[in-house]
Parts: structure tokens; C-alpha cells; sequence
């Protein structure tokens, strides 16, 4: 164990997801003797539980504040979930590493055997989901149109405890995040056909970009075929300058020399929807997403895009994607 240095503070958000997460990066320093220690801090969308992500305009709303504490030395690292970082990140912060990836895929929990049935055995004409994903609530509605959205925020056990009680059919998950915690929930559909949230199951650790002993501690950490992988796929969520507020889904995955890629954009009411799927070779990574929102773009995604924004009504991110930026005002509160 290095003892000539400070341990270093990773910065987390405080569910017991983002902990876990936390966790996993606190173990592989501590594998490479590198002491570190855990700093939880509340986010924008952990302190609003109601309004759904893609009413509140904000991009960045689970990192924001990780941000400010990190550029105002409060912490030395932050640990995200990937699918909620920005695809300009801000200035000053860097990737330091991707961690491998969990599961890509999203599930349904269904709150009943009766209800699970009915959903794994064709395509009932009524239905009631919850989810707070605008991706998610697109691709459900594209395949059931008859059924209807609600919005379900919150963390993991919240949002089972809600489907509890609730009246809804079933909720969408993440399968990385109830696997990490070990919930094993009775009646769970696992939705193959759904395309993920960009980096969807991998974890991030982000650092400032003057702290070189930092960066290469948590270099040491990176898996090489995710990073790969979820940096095609934010390629693709950046060349249509989307967030996680809007409709898009990309997967990418390494078989041998291979990489394969999907992806989409659908409108809000999944009325409408391009897709796009190719077999990259692995050297062409660095531009397979590229490629792909060229695709996307001929076939019409770009229209729906420019609508789903026109009608949705999203204000401008506070976390500029073109410019990675945060508002000072952000900083000087996490400074104080």
C-alpha cells in the first residue's frame, strides 16, 4: 500500500447502486495498493423524484454535482454510471477509466405472475408500464401502441417498492443495476429486442485532467474492449447531439477481430423509428460511430430528432454538450 500519498476521494452519488459502483473502483485501486477513501454527495435527480428526466431539460442532472466537487478539489474522482455522463464532459475532467461492463440489456418486472404471463405470451392490447426513460417509454410504445406510460423515478428499491404497491403492469430496469445488488425479482422479462441506452451498463471514473498520478492509478482499471465499445456508441449519441433525455439507443460489442453495432432513433410515441445495423471491422472503431449517424441521418433519423426536440420543448442543457461546461455558480456552491 502507497502510504507517501493521500488516499485518493472518490466522489459518488449516495443509493446503494452508485456505492456498490464506488466499490468496485475502491477495491481495484486497493488491489494495486493505492489507499482511497468514499465521499457521497446528492445530485440534482436524487434530490427531484418526481418530474420525469426528460421534463427536467437538464443534461448531466446525476453528475452535475459530482462535477462541481471534483473541479472545486473537494474529491479527486467521481464514479458515474456511463449511460448518465454528458458526451462533452467538463472542462478540466477527464476520463480516467472504463470499467468492464456489466449487462447491456433492460428488463421488465412484471408485478404479478397473471401479468407475466401475458406479457411473455403475445402482444396483449392493453397495458399499463412505468418507466422515467423517454428511450424506453419509445421503444415500448413502438411495439405495444395500445398500451400506456407512466412515469416511475427514484432509485433501485424505491422503484420496486412503488411497483409494489403500485397499479401498473410492470417497471423497466437496467439488469446491470439489479444484478450488482443481487435482486432477484419473481416474474422478469428480459427485453432482447429493446436496444440499450448508449454505454448502458458500464461504469465511468472521470478525474481532473492536471492530476497525472491520479489519472494513471485509475488507468490501471480500464477494460479496453468496453472502452471501445461505449465510445462507438456515444459517438453515435453525440453525432445526433442527443442525451440521455432523448430517444436513442446504441449497443456495440467485440467478437474477435468484429465489432457489431446497433442503433436507433425513435419519435416520443414511437410512431416513428430508424434503425441501423452493421459489422465493423475492429480497426474501424474510431469511426464506426460516425458512420453510423451518417446512416441514420440518410434515413431519416434526423427529422425525428429535430421534432422530438420542437415538441418535447427541452431546454438548453446546463451542462453544455458543445462546450463542456458548468456554470460557475455550480462550482463556487460545491466550493463553499
Amino acid at each position: 500500500m502507497n502510504t507517501n500519498r493521500a488516499p485518493i476521494r472518490i466522489g459518488t452519488r449516495d443509493s446503494t447502486l452508485a456505492l456498490w459502483q464506488a466499490k468496485q473502483v475502491q477495491e481495484g485501486l486497493s488491489r494495486n495498493g493505492v489507499a482511497s477513501t468514499l465521499v457521497s454527495i446528492k445530485s440534482d435527480g436524487d434530490l427531484n423524484l418526481v418530474t420525469p428526466l426528460y421534463e427536467m431539460g437538464v443534461e448531466g442532472i446525476f453528475t452535475k454535482a459530482l462535477d462541481a466537487h471534483l473541479l472545486s478539489g473537494n474529491i479527486d474522482i467521481a464514479v458515474h454510471s456511463m449511460k448518465d455522463v454528458p458526451v462533452g464532459l467538463a472542462r478540466g475532467i477527464v476520463k480516467a477509466a472504463v470499467l468492464l461492463r456489466g449487462s447491456y440489456k433492460d428488463v421488465l418486472l412484471a408485478r404479478t405472475k397473471e401479468i407475466w404471463h401475458k406479457l411473455n405470451d403475445g402482444n396483449p392490447a392493453e397495458g399499463v408500464i412505468a418507466t422515467s426513460s423517454m428511450r424506453r417509454k419509445a421503444q415500448w410504445l413502438n411495439r405495444y401502441p395500445e398500451h400506456r406510460i407512466e412515469n416511475l423515478r427514484g432509485n433501485i428499491q424505491t422503484r420496486l417498492e412503488k411497483l409494489d404497491k403500485g397499479n401498473w403492469d410492470g417497471a423497466i430496469f437496467a439488469a446491470a443495476g439489479l444484478e450488482r445488488l443481487d435482486i432477484r425479482y419473481p416474474f422478469t422479462i428480459e427485453l432482447d429486442w429493446m436496444v440499450p441506452a448508449p454505454a448502458q451498463g458500464a461504469i465511468m471514473v472521470v478525474c481532473r485532467a492536471a492530476e497525472e498520478w491520479v489519472y494513471e492509478q485509475c488507468a490501471a482499471l480500464n477494460d479496453p474492449d468496453t472502452d471501445t465499445c461505449v465510445q462507438v456508441e456515444r459517438d453515435f449519441l453525440k453525432g445526433l447531439l442527443g442525451g440521455c433525455a432523448t430517444p436513442i439507443g446504441a449497443h456495440a460489442y467485440m467478437a474477435g477481430q468484429k465489432l457489431y453495432f446497433k442503433g436507433n432513433i425513435l419519435s416520443a410515441d414511437g410512431s416513428s423509428r430508424v434503425d441501423y445495423e452493421h459489422t465493423f471491422d475492429s480497426t474501424e472503431a474510431p469511426v464506426a460511430g460516425t458512420i453510423a449517424v451518417a446512416a441514420i441521418r440518410e434515413k431519416g433519423g434526423l427529422d425525428i430528432l429535430k421534432e422530438f426536440k420542437r415538441k418535447s420543448g427541452i431546454r438548453k442543457a446546463t451542462h453544455i454538450l458543445s462546450t463542456g461546461q458548468l456554470e460557475p455558480a455550480v462550482i463556487a456552491r460545491a466550493a463553499a
